[in-house]
């Protein structure tokens, strides 16, 4: 049975990191006789620009019906006036809310190749392996919003039910791990955190006395990342917290161009993007790095459609990519730098050999 995959391109530098995905899917399927059936459709400043919505209700319906939805990034300049009505990242926070995608997971494992383009010490990284689980629609993002001439309000909000459900997430993948689980709040100040906290406390203790649970403000939680990394192996916090410590924790992996990101809800189906953004100021030059595209359709094939094998040789693919030398511009030397597509041909080589490439010379 053929497996509905749509792909949102979007901004910058999104078409050009999901053609690298879509070649690896592509890849995958002809060699463990996979049928992945792909569908393109806009998101974020192009699709206001070719239709005055941010979430066409074409794509809206189109992510509706697939098996997984394959993203590369959104915004630009182009788009980032603060007092526009409409801005490409509505589109992306409407998605997630419309799916129900409340459960985003950042896996964290820093290749050796790598480690001199983190400013973290190489000493601090060696055998860091660790998963970030973010809230995903919930918290100030999703807060009711007033702004007046003089000043400005977002509501933080959660319920019981928003927490319990992403807990339960995080304490089933640190089950399924080393059997740790740290829960980021800020409980010392933010009604919200207390409430989180409590509710963690009884999920662990009820549910999952298995999993060691411990606890941390979000303050020094930012500074533990850092200076002591190997120590932790799934960490769960609200939306805003999050998102601000899995853009810190990209520095143990020395660029943001290596980490994938899935967001799941309580189905199969699921949203797979890089973390990075649309970086507009290299769109069009062929420099960007693929491998976080890439790496986030190999959490596609585990989380959305089941294929641990086909997932874990798009992962060693790239690790053995990386390992031959394959580093982009974010990663390489000055001067050895190489291209988006030699990039993704290093890995794609090695998911075929004698593969060409062709879907990303058309």
């Amino acid at each position: 049975m053929a497996s509905e995959i749509v792909v949102l391109p979007g901004d910058g530098i999104g078409p050009e990191v999901t053609r690298a995905a879509v070649a690896t899917l592509q890849a995958v399927g002809r060699r463990y006789g996979h049928d992945f059936r792909f569908q393109t459709h806009l998101i974020g400043g192009a699709a206001i620009d070719a239709t005055g919505e941010p979430l066409p209700a074409a794509t809206l319906a189109a992510c509706r019906q697939a098996d997984a939805i394959l993203l590369g990034a959104v915004g630009g300049p182009k788009w980032s006036d603060p007092s526009a009505t409409v801005r490409p990242e509505q589109g992306l926070l409407a998605l997630r809310q419309a799916l129900g995608l409340y459960a985003n997971l950042r896996p964290v494992r820093p290749h050796p190749v790598a480690l001199g383009a983190s400013p973290v010490k190489p000493h601090l990284l060696a055998g860091v392996d660790l998963l970030v689980v973010r809230e995903l629609t919930g918290g100030l993002y999703f807060g009711e919003k007033q702004r007046h001439a003089d000043r400005a309000s977002d509501l933080c909000e959660y319920s019981v039910l928003e927490i319990e459900r992403v807990l339960r997430r995080a304490f089933g993948f640190a089950r399924a791990r080393r059997g740790k689980l740290v829960s980021v709040d800020k409980a010392n100040v933010l009604e919200t955190s207390r409430l989180w906290r409590e509710t963690a406390t009884r999920i662990g203790r009820e549910e999952y006395p298995d999993v060691a649970l411990d606890h941390q403000l979000v303050d020094s939680m930012a500074m533990h990342l850092i200076a002591r990394p190997r120590d932790f192996d799934v960490v769960v916090t609200e939306n805003l917290f999050g998102d601000i410590l899995t853009d810190e924790a990209s520095l143990l992996a020395g660029s943001l161009g290596l980490l994938p990101s899935a967001s799941l809800g309580d189905g199969r189906r699921g949203l797979y993007e890089p973390i990075h953004g649309s970086a507009p100021d290299i769109a069009g030059r062929g420099i960007a790095n693929p491998f976080a595209t890439m790496l986030s359709a190999a959490l596609l094939l585990r989380h959305s459609l089941g294929l641990e094998e086909e997932a874990l040789a798009v992962e060693l693919a790239v690790a053995a990519a990386l390992d031959s030398g394959a580093l982009t511009a974010d990663l390489a030397a000055p001067g050895q730098a190489v291209s988006t597509q030699a990039a993704a041909d290093a890995v794609l080589e090695r998911l075929e050999p004698r593969c060409h490439v062709a879907e990303l010379r058309d």
